[in-house]
């Protein structure tokens, strides 16, 4: 099954804006919190929120988000990245 991946970071105003706008949009959504993930803590670091496309065996990472984008912006902005139909 197709899902959107949010790595995320408690207490950061940015991924908790993301995940509220993504979960508007009724797509599946999986959170990651990278401080309590080694490998995710040793890939991203700081560069949170960093959100992921996981299609059956693949996995990529996409563009950073824009916080100005919401609704069917954002929703227009993921099917321009294949994530939506």
């Amino acid at each position: 099954m197709a899902e959107l991946v949010l790595i995320t970071r408690q207490g950061c105003c940015l991924c908790e804006g993301l995940e509220e706008k993504l979960r508007q949009l009724g797509q599946p959504l999986r959170c990651l919190d990278v401080d309590q993930d080694p490998a995710l803590l040793e890939r991203y670091g700081l560069e949170v929120p960093v959100l992921l496309w996981r299609d059956g065996g693949s996995e990529r990472e996409l563009p950073r988000v824009s916080p100005r984008l919401a609704g069917p912006q954002l929703a227009a902005w993921l099917r321009g990245q294949g994530c939506l139909a």
